[in-house]
């Protein structure tokens, strides 16, 4: 519905809240009066705390004796004078109100203005601060956050007393009015990105957001691509460090996780414990990330070519074996890797959706059963089983990388069942084209391996210490091939 401004008669508003909610039950409205005006309370059932509307709300308005009493007086009383709550907002709307109401606001109306007053008085219930479970750490924070977007917002302010960093909070323009909020700091991340973010996120036309992977595909451009540009984090800590870099973060009410714009390829490889161990422990973990990505994505593609056309750069002992395994198998090698990949996304599947203890029992199975029974029944080869075992391994070690992995081992598999290495060089060198054409906010999402940035260099696979890292930030918008560069130069 268009907006419709208040009407100074008190009945007709409350007939069209009444109209607009469809006389909800839990929508609840109680007339008082004071001071000798007609006013109403316009709430949420479950979303106010009774013991602060009935503390700090009813029982001083009941009692409330102005020298001059009328609805503009009592309203500008509310506003000023009194502290009810720490966050009180005016309404001229009945959409306003509406939003209000559904935000666990208590809105008051007064016989004879044309505008109300909505008082902070939430009292829902929330889930408390705990440890995040898909970011785990050793020597860091043990908060993550929380399903209340005011909640994120303090966890953030903790970390960063600085007055340059900015929230903006407002609702997004579909039915279900979700609260987002951009998070920034005013003196390092560029005007013109945070415009373009804000524009981005207008063109959201989706009736609900429930979760902050709707947002994803309005934040990334072109080309197509596996990899997501937007990064997500259930740490605190985490967004604070990106926000100090220039970028910007995006908190969705009733979504435990943040986005992250713009969004490196690299920064999938990094961790929060990096920076806690020494630089040299920090390069180990980082080398074994990028050993476990390609692992992941190349050991099932590399093994079935090298058995079917290139089975001379195998050990004679190894290619014995796999020789002998694949005798009393039915199937070709690339249709069993197909296979028995797919048996295991399928366990997978089966493990995460059951509840916790049925989902490991599932595993177990999985494991014990069906693998030591598909290698009996000669219907995959045991080096086979060996492959998988290690492929998802290896998948695991960056989860953020995961549904890019599942395909890309697909994908592999196949070419290198086709046309054997050279299918896989081919491979390999389409994806690092469209690694290097995709941009993140006007950002390359290869910076700084492509285009190379020496300074940059310096937190990528290995770490300086934060002797070197603290004496200069690095910006976003410093790096090769930014669009944001030459702005960021003339300030």
């Amino acid at each position: 519905m268009d907006p419709q401004i208040l009407s100074k008669d008190l009945n007709i508003n409350l007939m069209d809240f009444r109209e607009r909610t469809a006389h909800s039950s839990d929508f609840i409205e109680h007339r008082i009066t004071a001071s000798g005006v007609d006013c109403a309370l316009l709430l949420c059932d479950g979303m106010v705390k009774q013991e602060l509307l009935a503390e700090f709300l009813a029982e001083p308005l009941m009692g409330l004796r102005l020298a001059r009493p009328g609805p503009e007086a009592l309203l500008q009383w509310l506003m000023e004078r009194a502290v009810l709550a720490a966050d009180q907002k005016p309404c001229n709307t009945m959409e306003e109100v509406l939003h209000f109401a559904m935000s666990g606001f208590v809105v008051i109306l007064a016989d004879g203005a044309n505008h109300a007053i909505a008082c902070g008085l939430q009292g829902y219930s929330l889930r408390s601060v705990t440890e995040p479970d898909t970011e785990m750490n050793l020597r860091g924070a043990r908060e993550g956050f929380v399903e209340a977007i005011r909640i994120n917002q303090t966890m953030i302010r903790r970390r960063i007393k600085s007055s340059a960093l900015k929230f903006e909070l407002y609702p997004l323009n579909n039915q279900s009015k979700t609260d987002i909020s951009i998070v920034y700091m005013t003196d390092r991340a560029d005007e013109k990105m945070v415009e373009q973010v804000k524009r981005q996120l207008s063109e959201v036309q989706m009736d609900v957001i429930l979760s902050a992977g709707y947002l994803q595909p309005f934040l990334e451009g072109r080309p197509l691509s596996l990899f997501s540009r937007v990064g997500t984090t259930e740490r605190p800590d985490v967004l604070c460090s990106k926000v100090a870099e220039g970028r910007i973060g995006i908190l969705v009410d009733g979504v435990p996780f943040a986005l992250i714009v713009p969004y490196l390829f690299n920064e999938h490889f990094q961790s929060l414990d990096d920076y806690a161990y020494r630089p040299y422990y920090a390069l180990l973990i980082r080398l074994l990330k990028y050993a476990a990505f390609f692992l992941s994505i190349l050991l099932p593609g590399m093994y079935v070519a090298l058995s079917v056309f290139d089975p001379e750069f195998l050990p004679d002992q190894l290619l014995f074996t796999i020789v002998s395994a694949e005798e009393s198998t039915p199937f070709p090698m690339m249709l069993e890797a197909l296979i028995i990949h797919f048996i295991y996304e399928l366990m997978r599947e089966a493990g995460l959706r059951l509840p916790r203890p049925v989902g490991h029992a599932v595993g177990i199975v999985g494991a014990l059963v069906i693998g030591d029974a598909a290698v009996n029944a000669g219907l995959v080869g045991s080096p086979m089983v060996m492959i998988v075992a290690l492929t998802a391994l290896s998948s695991f070690v960056v989860p953020s990388l995961y549904e890019a992995v599942a395909l890309l081992k697909f994908l592999f598999i196949i070419v290198g069942g086709t046309w054997g290495l050279y299918g896989i060089a081919l491979g390999l060198m389409l994806l690092a084209v469209n690694l290097c054409a995709l941009m993140s906010e006007g950002v390359p999402h290869m910076a700084p391996l492509a285009p190379f940035s020496a300074f940059s260099m310096r937190d990528t696979a290995f770490r300086q210490s934060w002797r070197s890292l603290g004496k200069r930030s690095a910006k976003l918008q410093r790096m090769p091939g930014s669009d944001w560069k030459k702005g960021d130069e003339k300030r």
